[in-house]
Formats: C-alpha cells, sequence, structure tokens
C-alpha cells in the first residue's frame, strides 16, 4: 500500500457509538491487575496510571487483570515495541487461561502473515476446547512498513475468522486506543469490524464465559516475522511496549445483576456504519469471507448474513 495510504486521515464526520455502560472500572494497573510473570520485567509507573513490559533473551513479561468479566468494552492504550521488533510479540487480549496465547499464536492456517515483525494482540478468550476468544494482533513491521492490524474472533472452540487491517499511523510512536465492543472492534474510536451474534443462523457466539484481560510480551521469532526467516535482534534488547489507561465497562463476574442485552445488542449508527466502510475499503488487507481457496465450498455462514 502507498504512503499516502497508509497515512490518509479518517473523515471528520463520523460520531462515536454511545454506549451503556452495567459497570465501570477506570484503570490504576496497582489496583486493577496482577503481575504473573517476567520476573521483574513488568514495571508499574506514575502511581499505577503506565505499565511497561520488556523483553530480553532470557525472558518475557506479562500481567492479567483481578476481575473477570463476561459482556463490556474493553479498551487499552498502546505504545508498541519501536525500530526492528522482528521476532517479538506485545499481546493485549482477555482470556480465562493465559496458556492459551502461546496455543493461540501458533497456528498454522492464518493467511499473510509471514512477513511480519511483531504482534500485539487485544483478545477476549476463555477456557477449554470450546473456548470464546476475541482479539485484535498488532503485526510489526521493519521500520518504515506499516503495521499490520490482525483480528480474530473463536467462538466455542471455532475460530478461522481472520480480518487484517493496515493501520493509518505508527503505533510505535504515540499512544493509541484499541477496544472491543462485543460486536465491533475500534482503533481509536474508528470501528474497523464487526461480529454480529448470528445465533439464529447456526453461528456460535461468544457471550457465556467469563473472561480476564491480559497482556504480554514475548519471543516468537520462529514464526513471527517472515515465517521465522527474519529472526529478532538480540542487540536491540530489552525491547519494551507500555500500556496505559485501561478501562473495563461491564458485567464483572460472578453478578446476578449481569444484563446482556445491553451489551449484546449494540449497533453502529449510521455513521458509524460508513466509518466502517471507509476502514474496510482503505486499508482492510485481508478477509476470510473472501478467500475461496481457504474455504472453496463457500464461506462460513455468517459472512452472507446480515
Amino acid at each position: 500500500m502507498a504512503s499516502s495510504v497508509f497515512f490518509r486521515k479518517p473523515p471528520s464526520y463520523f460520531l462515536l457509538l454511545a454506549l451503556l455502560i452495567t459497570s465501570s472500572a477506570a484503570g490504576n494497573f496497582h489496583q486493577d491487575v496482577y503481575i504473573t510473570w517476567g520476573n521483574g520485567r513488568t514495571k508499574i509507573l506514575d502511581n499505577g496510571h503506565l505499565l511497561t513490559l520488556s523483553l530480553d533473551k532470557y525472558s518475557g513479561s506479562g500481567f492479567q487483570s483481578k476481575t473477570q468479566y463476561l459482556y463490556g468494552k474493553f479498551d487499552m492504550q498502546l505504545k508498541l515495541v519501536p525500530g526492528n521488533s522482528a521476532g517479538t510479540v506485545t499481546a493485549f487480549y482477555v482470556s480465562i487461561n493465559a496458556d492459551l496465547i502461546f496455543n493461540f499464536m501458533h497456528i498454522d492456517n492464518i493467511i499473510d502473515l509471514r512477513w511480519h515483525n511483531a504482534i500485539a494482540l487485544l483478545q477476549l478468550s476463555s477456557q477449554g476446547a470450546m473456548h470464546d476468544e476475541i482479539d485484535l494482533e498488532f503485526l510489526g513491521n521493519l521500520s518504515g512498513d506499516p503495521c499490520v492490524l490482525h483480528t480474530n474472533v473463536y467462538s466455542q472452540g471455532k475460530g478461522n475468522r481472520e480480518q487484517q487491517f493496515y493501520l493509518w499511523f505508527d503505533p510505535s510512536k504515540h499512544f493509541h486506543t484499541y477496544s472491543v465492543l462485543w460486536n465491533p472492534f475500534y482503533v481509536d474510536g474508528i470501528p474497523i469490524r464487526e461480529f454480529k451474534d448470528k445465533e439464529s443462523i447456526g453461528v456460535a457466539y461468544p457471550k457465556s464465559q467469563a473472561m480476564r484481560v491480559y497482556g504480554s510480551l514475548w519471543d516468537a521469532e520462529d514464526w513471527a516475522t517472515r515465517g521465522g526467516l527474519v529472526k529478532t535482534d538480540w542487540s536491540k534488547e530489552p525491547f519494551v511496549a507500555a500500556f496505559r489507561n485501561y478501562t473495563a465497562n461491564g458485567c464483572s463476574w460472578p453478578s446476578s445483576s449481569c444484563k446482556a442485552d445491553a451489551w449484546m445488542w449494540q449497533q453502529l449508527d449510521g455513521a458509524g456504519l460508513n466509518k466502517l466502510r471507509w476502514a474496510q475499503k482503505n486499508y482492510m488487507i485481508y478477509n476470510y469471507c473472501t478467500d475461496t481457496k481457504r474455504f472453496p465450498q463457500g464461506p462460513p455462514p455468517e459472512c452472507s448474513a446480515r
């Protein structure tokens, strides 16, 4: 994609989708997360408002939220690893079992991933073979190349719903907000993808398994960059990614007052749909729904459902 398209600005008429909030947690990392691994490589700074993860040749690092959620909207501002981040994976996701991230990231059926350098992920996931998972992955780049945002949805253990986008900015220079509401996915408040509830046509929907929020930074040089051809340059260590302004607005678990409807049936308005079309027209580079080689018998049923 040409650089003139890569940095194209979004139209100004977009109106943000109004949200119903069942409960709200406005982030302080001291209060909201546990540091789960990394032996001191996770730092909480600025009175709890900034968290950094680091990776060196010995270990990465990670954290998880103290609270589980059934439904809601999750936001995190990320500033990704700058420069040559080949082989590294920065992750922001939601799951019950953090080990799922490592199993998930080694799948072998994703298209067009081999040439990318790094991955940053926003993932919602639950535990077990029938797990649910909603994720954003940021596939890094050699300096000057566009960053790729890779999205996927698992429901009742079924995934393979990848869509990929170029970002219209350099995610390593400044903080940007990445969000998941149970239907739309957002970048800086701009919807880029919807995955609607289509259980009426037999498509499972992630709405009944509680999830936690996780973040991690780790090495995946065996596959993350050009199928493993480009290895991590350890002369650049430590690699550092920063997180701030974490918010979780929704239904914490367990709670007898959880109401799914306010979250399950959020829809984009006309301005939001226009913005969605703009993002997909200008920045979508892969859509599983149109991959006839991958699905020669026809796309999955949710692709044609309205």
